[in-house]
């Protein structure tokens, strides 16, 4: 752990103190911005903002380089107090970001958006966008919603299977080639050995999931915990009973949706309903 800084009348300003920490433990680490970037996944220039004071970066970025330095949780700390308000920072989702790295196996339920992990940068740009961000702050979680794919990248990826609504595919973009093109992804991802997208159909009757995304991540140790999110709250679930319950709900709802190969050919056909060029 790198010893603590001594208080200046600077540092005690939440925001520099935040940019100062970063510029002294990369410089103490050796790092360059570009090694930074080739390390962790985003750009050169985001980490430069944020040592420069521009810009505060993200949540991911954060734990990102918390783990990198081995200074978990203190920048995350340092970002809470700059951004001047803690209740923004959920520590639930914090804690749930962590395993999600860490998990050896996951599934997901989707019920109205592509699950985070199998976004194009076009659709997150218009999901966040539609979620009141814009200018920098968009940008910066944009760019750390598509560094999170790094976790299904690679020959130790773990395995994803992930549930999709039909509303999934049926809730397109303003821009149809932006959405042609996250419509090509996840045909693109069907093809991934580690990879496995499941169509729930309209039409299959009500069932436990109808209004809540769900996300199960299976950890090294053995143990699988759940992640429920609505347009309200999402909330991180350990206790093992309740886990177990949640993972019948989803094989039940699993067994109502097409095949592995079925589902890859109805994305496929919805891709071929989208024009090739914006109308006018």
């Amino acid at each position: 752990m790198p010893s603590r800084r001594v208080i200046t009348g600077r540092s005690q300003e939440p925001r520099r103190r935040f940019a100062e920490e970063l510029r002294l433990l990369r410089t103490e680490k050796g790092d360059s911005l570009r090694q930074l970037e080739v390390v962790l996944g985003w750009s050169a220039s985001t980490f430069g903002k944020m040592e420069g004071g521009q810009s505060l970066g993200s949540p991911e970025v954060v734990e990102a380089l918390d783990q990198h330095y081995g200074t978990t949780p203190m920048l995350l700390t340092l970002w809470e107090l700059a951004v001047g308000d803690p209740s923004q920072f959920m520590e639930q989702y914090r804690r749930y970001m962590v395993l999600e790295a860490e998990a050896v196996g996951l599934w997901y339920f989707a019920v109205s958006r592509p699950p985070g992990l199998l976004q194009t940068s076009g659709y997150a740009r218009e999901a966040l966008a539609a979620g009141g961000l814009k200018g920098e702050e968009l940008e910066q979680q944009v760019e750390a919603r598509i560094g999170r794919r790094k976790v299904l990248e690679g020959p130790d990826a773990p395995p994803f299977r992930a549930i999709l609504s039909e509303a999934v595919l049926r809730n397109s973009l303003r821009d149809p080639r932006e959405w042609r093109e996250q419509l090509g992804f996840l045909a693109e991802a069907a093809n991934s050995p580690n990879i496995t997208l499941h169509v729930l159909r309209f039409g299959k009757g009500l069932h436990a999931l109808d209004s809540t995304a769900m996300m199960f991540l299976r950890m090294a140790e053995g143990r699988t915990v759940a992640y429920t999110e609505n347009d309200l709250r999402g909330e991180l679930i350990e206790e093992s009973g309740r886990v177990e319950s949640l993972h019948r709900t989803y094989d039940v709802v699993r067994d109502l949706a097409l095949s592995p190969a079925e589902s890859r050919t109805f994305i496929l056909r919805m891709l071929e309903e989208v024009p090739c060029e914006p109308s006018t």
